[in-house]
């Protein structure tokens, strides 16, 4: 599965329809919500049915198309199976109960609903709401991808203006290219991450970068008269750099799994709790900001992709331990040398990619020496890497 966003270009009018149909998609998931907690022992397919009983109670709900009340449906009914999986998992702290949303920001339609011109460049609703034609701009090019193939269409309003992503059920695959290579990786704060053989990337800090702007632009939130048109106008602004903030930090973190990925055969890294990490409030402004969770999903999907080994491993020790010898040696998180007895004397966050590397590789059932090569047969052929 694929997804292929593109701006939506209408008229205010049209943009006025797409809220209405976002605020009947939120009433919907709501409805449903409150059906399933009001009823107890309920079936999740009864919830289905509350779409049609829904659209002959409300007129104005009967305008969306059944699929996109029923996907509308769909989320409630995920938000009350993760809460139950949650609780026979026995997941540590708040297990997720569902709650009624405020301020959804996205309407999905499934296979019907919508259609798409002759040239693939424009987008046209066809359900009750009637919200007419929009131009696609975008540099993906729909033309490749057969109509059976999109599974879904969901449009999503945001700072900046209207924008719809289509679903397409096609399977990516990557070139790949062996490079004899395996790294671990270790992510912080002073670098974005060191790996096994010393490289660092440096910490890009966006939201450091743009607070000074996001200060200002919040206190002229605070300025402006609640209700008033101003004050809408202030907020998009606020939203808008706080959306230019995050594409910056999504963009960094594809980019930088991604050759991270391509350049190995074999990646390790951390898998770390960043839920539990941002409580340290001291700390946790910088956390977010390295959206380390982020880097880690896009590795796992890169290696998907390139037909990469990509190993998430317990972090627990491995900034303690000895990537030399394997002796304990405490330190705090200001100590940033490692100094062991036998000699080893390197950064600390080389010394915890080191060890990462070798967990990793442990975990994937390999061995490694510290001088010496492994051999890795996998993707149909031997890749040797040196350690």
């Amino acid at each position: 599965m694929i997804v292929l966003e593109f701006k939506l270009k209408g008229k205010k009018q049209q943009y006025r329809v797409i809220d209405e149909m976002i605020r009947t998609a939120q009433f919907v998931r709501n409805k449903t919500l409150r059906y399933w907690s009001e009823n107890q022992g309920v079936k999740l397919i009864d919830l289905y049915k509350q779409c049609v009983i829904m659209a002959k109670e409300f007129e104005w709900a009967g305008k969306l198309n059944s699929m996109a009340r029923q996907a509308s449906a769909e989320r409630a009914i995920f938000a009350i199976q993760r809460f139950f999986a949650n609780c026979k998992a026995k997941k540590p702290g708040k297990k997720g109960y569902p709650q009624f949303k405020k301020h959804t920001r996205s309407v999905e339609y499934k296979t019907s609903g919508w259609k798409l011109s002759s040239n693939k460049k424009c987008l046209t609703f066809t359900d009750g709401f009637a919200a007419g034609t929009f131009k696609l701009v975008g540099s993906r090019d729909l033309h490749f991808y057969a109509p059976s193939e999109i599974k879904r269409v969901r449009v999503i309003r945001r700072a900046d203006g209207y924008y719809t992503q289509f679903c397409i059920d096609v399977e990516r695959i990557g070139e790949s290219i062996s490079t004899g290579k395996a790294i671990g990786i270790d992510v912080g704060l002073n670098h974005f991450y060191t790996d096994s053989d010393g490289d660092t990337v440096p910490n890009p800090r966006y939201l450091r970068k743009n607070e000074k702007a996001l200060k200002r632009l919040q206190k002229r939130v605070s300025r402006k008269k609640k209700g008033s048109s101003n004050r809408k106008k202030a907020i998009n602004k606020l939203g808008r750099k706080h959306l230019y903030v995050s594409r910056q930090r999504k963009d960094f973190a594809v980019k930088t799994a991604l050759c991270a990925v391509k350049s190995s055969d074999f990646v390790s890294y951390e898998d770390l709790q960043v839920k539990n990490m941002v409580k340290n409030h001291k700390l946790a402004k910088s956390i977010s900001d390295a959206a380390w969770d982020q880097f880690a999903q896009w590795l796992q999907y890169f290696g998907k992709i390139y037909g990469k080994t990509v190993i998430a491993v317990a972090p627990q020790y491995t900034s303690q331990d000895c990537s030399a010898c394997g002796k304990s040696v405490k330190k705090s998180l200001s100590t940033r040398t490692h100094i062991c007895c036998c000699g080893a004397v390197l950064d600390r966050d080389h010394n915890a990619a080191i060890n990462i590397l070798e967990k990793g590789l442990k975990q994937a059932g390999i061995s490694l020496n510290t001088v010496g090569h492994a051999e890795i047969n996998a993707w149909g052929q031997n890749v040797r890497i040196v350690g």
